[in-house]
């Protein structure tokens, strides 16, 4: 397992990839709030083979805004991934 960044030349991000035989998991934004999808999670995805994104966050709301993308609060991705 290996837990990287993703960063291109302009500069657009998101905070973490979780690779297992250095093969793409799923990629995590971190915010600290509720808020919009971050417009760098649909531009990696498009353009990477990162098959599953999340936006985590401290609030409580949970949506799916386009496929194999959620926006959740942090307990639930724990949860969901099998992290605590």
């Amino acid at each position: 397992m290996e837990l990287r960044y993703l960063r291109d030349v302009n500069r657009r991000e998101v905070d973490f990839v979780v690779l297992k035989d250095r093969k793409p998991v799923y990629a995590v934004e971190c915010k600290a709030g509720e808020k919009q999808l971050s417009p760098h999670i649909p531009y990696f995805l498009e353009r990477t083979g990162i098959p599953k994104f999340y936006q985590v966050h401290l609030g409580t709301a949970r949506r799916t805004p386009m496929d194999n993308v959620e926006i959740l609060p942090f307990s639930e991705f724990c949860k969901k991934e099998k992290l605590a």
